[in-house]
């Protein structure tokens, strides 16, 4: 296995990658001050929050939180782990990635990626030339599919028999370990029951993630066995509640994506896709999850989930409800659509076509009007009871919205429904508001309002040849406070190494439980304006060392009042008073007044 990338390397990289150019080649950035900005590519907006630093090496979004390195953009824009973005940088600067003893850095899945796209690869074959692959045509044939959306889509045949797929990719022990881990084979004990192919006498539907790595499959039965169809079981590269069936092909097939449709199974994704409906993914067989959500946001601003009109339907409805609403910041739009009972996407596209099929989902019910319609059923609307028993209920689901335009607009709604104020509707102050104002100038006035220990660590990580200033205070070291271990962490590492860089500080860190807090707090200063910060700086550990003489003050005072005091500790506490003294003395003889 190979060994952790040291970090000297990681801090040498860092510092030889520019930010700006790696953005640059995936989202347009337009110089503003000293800075870059552009639309988030991470959530849709209209105005620009997402700002990249070339001197800190670091971006950060103001409206939807994301923010990182150059390693963290990959990781989050190209889907890469950590190992993948590090060897992608690493590759871009012509230099090799060393490696050191011991454990690995984060797992290397190509070999996983490689073994799937060598079983998509048999499976397609099979659909060609297998003595029983004639079934699986037909059924294809029955279904409406052209062996061009077969190809597009990669579909292939697993065979009956329980070792095709052992004998074919399978040749030794570390192949077998592979297509274990991969999700391929079964086994009938855990520890010693002999492998077998997972998938036996199946249409093969090959699932690919952002980048087009092949990473599970879905299989549908042929005859009538059961389960009709089966997918992947969680592996190291594949979590079904994170991956949707079909988003990369509509990437693909579309340069820019007005809504996406979330339906149920594959061959409804293949069966739209066939008629020219290429905007649906499908779930993997379970509920829409949050994570699905964010990544369908990336992608389009507007959802339209589709479900059976049957009860059902209804009640997969309401659940892909309840999980919507905490995602809908404004900018963004959910729709959800009923098909007449009977139909499926799949039935109603060959019945009706696609471009009926797309009227249909144009005028898909709107979130807001679908969330009352649930509230409302079983209410009695003309009783001032059922009223009263509206506004309860609903309360509770718009309080779940994302501040902002919309949720103003849903309690303004539900006001002229139950005919109370929308102040009156608000028992609970809501929470308050991002501060969008501090990506032009959060100044000192905004440091002031953050705790001393953190705004050092910002401010140090804001500019870390900060570190380097002689005569800084160190009292406030013995101080007993969440954060003094990190900063004084952070001091030394900095004094030691005064090149390194904000991206590269925080790559130290990113294995680390402090890491997301530093780079939360290396996102709000990220236009924090250079002039002051040495003043402020040494200003801060002041106030610390001031914390630690107040304690120091404290615990003397209540020692004197059970036990004498030691002739040492008394002269301790008379100079600690004096000290104290002189503090609080003003030096504006106005003040006094």
């Amino acid at each position: 296995m190979a060994g952790k990338i040291p970090a000297q390397f990681i801090d040498e990289l860092i510092t030889r990658v520019d930010i700006v150019d790696l953005i640059n080649g995936r989202v347009a950035l337009k110089k503003a001050g000293k800075e870059y900005q552009a639309c988030c590519p991470f959530h849709d907006e209209k105005t620009p929050s997402f700002t990249v630093s070339r001197d800190k090496q670091f971006y950060h979004c103001f409206g939807c939180g994301a923010h990182g390195t150059a390693i963290g953009f990959l990781m989050e824009y190209d889907n890469m782990g950590f190992v993948e973005a590090v060897e992608e940088l690493a590759r871009q600067q012509g230099v090799e990635v060393p490696r050191e003893g011991g454990h690995a850095q984060g797992p290397d899945h190509r070999p996983l990626h490689q073994m799937l796209e060598r079983a998509t690869i048999y499976y397609r074959e099979q659909l060609r030339g297998h003595p029983q692959a004639p079934r699986a045509i037909d059924y294809l044939r029955q279904r409406g599919l052209s062996g061009e959306i077969a190809r597009e889509f990669g579909i292939g045949f697993a065979p009956p028999g329980w070792d095709n797929l052992i004998r074919a990719l399978g040749g030794s022990r570390e192949q077998i370990n592979l297509l274990t881990t991969a999700g391929m084979l079964s086994r009938r004990d855990e520890q010693e029951g002999r492998p077998y192919d997972r998938f036996r006498d199946r249409i093969m539907f090959p699932i690919r993630n952002h980048r087009g790595d092949v990473i599970a499959f879905g299989g549908r039965i042929l005859g009538d066995g059961k389960p009709k169809y089966l997918n992947s079981p969680e592996t190291p590269v594949f979590h079904k509640g994170r991956e949707l069936y079909g988003l990369y092909e509509a990437r693909k097939a579309l340069r820019d994506i007005e809504r996406l449709l979330v339906v149920e199974g594959y061959m409804d994704v293949v069966a739209l896709a066939q008629y020219g409906v290429r905007h649906s993914v499908a779930t993997l067989g379970t509920a829409t999850t949050a994570e699905h959500l964010e990544k369908l946001y990336r992608t389009t601003r507007e959802v339209v989930f589709c479900f059976d009109g049957d009860r059902a339907g209804r009640a997969a409805a309401r659940k892909a409800l309840d999980t919507a609403i905490p995602q809908m910041r404004d900018g963004r739009e959910a729709r959800f659509m009923f098909l007449p009972e009977g139909e499926d996407p799949d039935s109603y596209v060959r019945h009706h076509g696609g471009e009926r099929f797309e009227q249909l989902a144009a005028r898909a019910t709107p979130l807001s009007d679908f969330l009352f319609q649930c509230l409302s059923e079983e209410i009695d609307m003309d009783s001032l009871g059922g009223l009263a028993r509206l506004g309860e209920e609903a309360k509770p689901q718009l309080d779940r919205l994302p501040e902002g335009l919309f949720k103003e607009m849903m309690y303004q709604r539900l006001s002229q429904m139950i005919g109370v104020s929308s102040t009156q509707l608000k028992a609970t102050p809501p929470p308050a508001p991002r501060p969008r104002a501090l990506r032009r100038a959060p100044g000192k006035g905004f440091l002031g309002t953050i705790p001393p220990v953190r705004r050092a660590i910002a401010l140090l990580l804001s500019n870390p040849r900060l570190a380097l200033r002689e005569d800084l205070p160190v009292a406030w070291q013995r101080l007993d406070l969440p954060g003094i271990t990190l900063l004084t962490e952070l001091l030394e590492l900095l004094k030691a190494q005064p090149n390194l860089t904000t991206a590269a500080v925080l790559e130290r860190w990113r294995e680390r439980p402090e890491g997301r807090h530093l780079q939360k707090l290396a996102g709000m200063l990220l236009d924090l304006p250079g002039e002051g910060l040495a003043v402020e700086f040494e200003e801060t550990l002041r106030s610390l060392t001031g914390r630690d003489l107040d304690l120091e003050l404290e615990q003397l005072l209540e020692k004197s009042r059970t036990i004498s005091l030691t002739d040492t500790e008394k002269a301790q506490l008379k100079q600690l008073l004096e000290t104290k003294s002189r503090r609080a003395t003003p030096h504006d003889p106005m003040e006094k007044t």
